[in-house]
């Protein structure tokens, strides 16, 4: 059966609170790091739990011009994105984890794609393996996403990247986990 795109956001997960339902451990605060699908048909962004910075994998903007950052980072479709010890992948990657490094980056994050499994996917497990969270609640996290995942596409990205502070050499990692461990006040 295929994804129904028009039925809001595929996919879509707060990836703190379905971590702690995995893992049985509060490893990520909830309300800090959202992922799902396209957002091309949602009415409002309450619908998604209102993130206020939403980072685009798409090679297409999103069709609504919503009064939040939004940032882009598409790449070709012809790129297997699961290759993470390709170049340009890793490139890609490192491009996105570099604007996690922002202090002034306003939470919730919701980082999606078309469907929300495939960049989406390689870019949430990026994050969760910065943190330190093993492999085998990384690829759970990842198989929860209908539509084709595979334990293996998984297992072989995180192995690409391997050493988080090694791939991602250029980046003060931990401003990135300073940044995603934060509690949210809630005013924000």
């Amino acid at each position: 059966m295929a994804l129904d795109y028009s039925a809001g956001c595929v996919n879509f997960r707060d990836v703190g609170e379905f971590l702690h339902l995995i893992a049985g451990e509060s490893i990520l605060p909830p309300g800090k790091l959202l992922r799902g699908g396209k957002i091309d048909f949602l009415d409002s962004l309450d619908e998604i739990g209102s993130p206020k910075t939403i980072i685009n994998l798409r090679n297409g903007l999103d069709q609504h011009s919503w009064p939040v950052k939004t940032l882009h980072f598409p790449t070709s479709n012809t790129v297997e994105k699961y290759n993470t010890s390709d170049g340009q992948v890793r490139r890609w990657l490192n491009a996105i984890v570099a604007s996690l490094q922002d202090e002034q980056l306003r939470y919730p994050v919701l980082v999606h794609c078309t469907s929300g499994k495939d960049r989406t996917g390689i870019v949430v497990a990026a994050l969760l393996s910065i943190l330190g969270v093993s492999e085998q609640v990384i690829v759970t996290e990842y198989l929860l996403s209908d539509g084709e995942v595979k334990e293996e596409w998984m297992v072989g990205a995180l192995r690409g990247i391997g050493k988080p502070e090694a791939y991602f050499n250029r980046i003060d990692l931990n401003k990135v986990k300073r940044n995603l461990l934060q509690a949210t006040p809630a005013a924000l």
